[in-house]
């Protein structure tokens, strides 16, 4: 059987399409290589460049919070001065009030010897002190055995004003707390 020209163009064509296919799969993951290191190299970029305005921002506040906090001792030693609990001001509200007492098991066999009922919540076959319970049987009564009573400490803190105060349904200011969203016109600071 004799192969003729055409028949044997068309196999040489196959034959250079197939190579070219191989050639261009190739050719395509060696670019899909280079866009995955590509895309890894910004990422890193990023991380860095993340970091160098972290670093910068950091510094920048540091120099903020140093004269914050002396601007909040300040004040602090101005209410205490004054023997004011709470001064009422333009831009903010200063205050002074007492932490509740803080009581600390130091030796939980010691204490659990020598607690009275009504400082313990009895859970079936387990003894936890009730800490709020403890709290108020040593109001009237001496300390018990294996406890520490760690007292409630003056503290100091100021809520700030913004320039155009909103007012709720009730006519007055709405306050925020001492968290990151603040969302209200007073901020909180302890």
């Amino acid at each position: 059987m004799e192969v003729n020209f055409l028949d044997e163009l068309l196999q040489e064509a196959e034959a250079k399409e197939e190579k070219l296919s191989l050639e261009y799969a190739d050719l395509t993951l060696l670019e899909i290589s280079q866009l995955e290191k590509q895309i890894q190299a910004n990422f890193e970029q990023a991380a860095r460049e993340c970091e160098i305005i972290k670093n910068w921002a950091l510094m920048r506040n540091s120099k903020l919070v140093s004269r914050l906090e002396f601007l909040s001792k300040k004040l602090e030693v101005f209410i205490k001065e004054s023997g004011e609990k709470t001064i009422n001001l333009p831009f903010g509200i200063l205050k002074m009030h007492k932490k509740p007492d803080k009581v600390e098991i130091e030796n939980l066999e010691l204490f659990l010897k020598k607690a009275k009922p009504e400082m313990l919540t009895i859970v079936p076959e387990s003894y936890k002190p009730d800490m709020n319970k403890i709290k108020a049987y040593i109001k009237s009564k001496p300390v018990p055995a294996g406890v520490k009573v760690i007292e409630g400490r003056e503290e100091f803190s100021y809520k700030l004003r913004e320039e155009s105060e909103e007012e709720n349904n009730n006519g007055r200011t709405k306050e925020t707390g001492t968290g990151v969203e603040q969302n209200n016109k007073l901020r909180v600071v302890v």
